[in-house]
């Protein structure tokens, strides 16, 4: 008697199993997804500024300026 009920119960167990099995899927993909790289390029600013000179004094001044907006 025992032994039929669990063999009832059997495909239940194994419809509950492939149901967590699905869910656990779902996560991984959503994880992945959410990690994954975006295969964006970064933007390269070379040339840019094609012709012009910085000289040391600029980029001073600049660290002067962008300091003193930290610093504030």
């Amino acid at each position: 008697m025992e032994q039929a009920l669990k063999m009832k119960e059997a495909p239940n167990i194994m419809l509950k199993i492939k149901a967590v099995e699905k869910d656990i899927m779902d996560l991984k993909l959503s994880i992945l997804k959410t990690f994954a790289p975006s295969h964006k390029k970064n933007v390269s600013l070379k040339g840019i500024i094609k012709g012009i000179k910085i000289t040391d004094k600029d980029i001073s001044s600049a660290k002067k300026s962008l300091y003193s907006i930290i610093k504030a």
